[in-house]
């Protein structure tokens, strides 16, 4: 479906944004990575997901820092270069940090707010006029269902992830008459590399087993007791390029298990 197509993807070298790359590759999209460390294996495993579905694709990795605007313009300058205009853009970078409002340091407040939210602008507004000259474009905001809802002792994550979620719709608006879609996609719980973290901190606190802690956190949130995973996400962002979403435009998709229903 997506063949001659080519996706960047931020923050895909694990979890939720790697989940999403394959899934795109499976499809026949050419991808561009874009993470911290060493991406070989991310690179591989994306090639890998392609291959199996009978695809061969290129994949390309660039290790852009998401808080720097000027580093952000080269990887889209590289990627347009290297695969052509960028078809799809996947704006999933981010980064979390627990503190109460009063104890929150500014350095980590900016810090979340530069990479869960200004990114998506900077790298969305480079995307943009290749998309609109082409009339075909798709932009998919990976936000949270704290775009939707809050949660205690994350003010930086919960107002990046609603800026997101505002952002989504102002690009879905003023590109309405257009081939150009912009969607947000709101997870709960994704037992990423961010929230095993915070797992393994509920239960060093409370002495628990990591299996405690899990169902633990699971409990306070998410009626449906499980994760979402990174191939359920990928499924969406999938559909939200294919012709079947032509006009679903500036929706937050709720992939939860139940938790924004509360």
């Amino acid at each position: 479906m997506l063949k001659n197509k080519t996706a960047l993807v931020t923050g895909s070298t694990s979890g939720i944004g790697l989940g999403i790359a394959k899934s795109l590759a499976a499809q026949g999209a050419n991808l561009v990575l874009n993470g911290f460390g060493d991406a070989t294996g991310p690179v591989a495993e994306v090639k890998a997901a392609a291959a199996h579905a009978g695809h061969d694709v290129q994949v390309l990795f660039h290790p852009a820092d998401m808080s720097q605007p000027r580093q952000i313009a080269e990887m889209m300058a590289d990627a347009a270069q290297q695969l052509g205009r960028v078809d799809i853009l996947v704006n999933n970078a981010g980064i979390q940090h627990v503190a109460r409002v009063e104890n929150f340091p500014h350095e980590k407040w900016d810090a979340i707010l530069a990479i869960n939210l200004s990114s998506a602008f900077h790298a969305t507004q480079l995307a943009l006029p290749a998309m609109q000259a082409a009339n075909w474009g798709r932009i998919i905001n990976v936000a949270s269902a704290h775009g939707l809802v809050a949660s205690a002792e994350k003010a930086a994550y919960v107002a990046a992830k609603h800026g997101i979620v505002g952002l989504t719709k102002v690009v879905a608006l003023e590109n309405a008459t257009s081939g150009v879609t912009c969607n947000a996609i709101c997870p709960g719980w994704v037992l990423t590399p961010l929230v095993q973290k915070q797992v393994d901190a509920r239960a060093a606190a409370n002495s628990w087993t990591n299996a405690q802690a899990t169902e633990e956190l699971l409990r306070e949130k998410e009626p449906s007791l499980q994760f979402t995973t990174p191939e359920e996400l990928g499924a969406l962002a999938v559909f939200f390029c294919s012709p079947a979403a032509n006009n679903t435009r500036g929706v937050a998709w709720a992939m939860d298990g139940g938790w924004t229903a509360q």
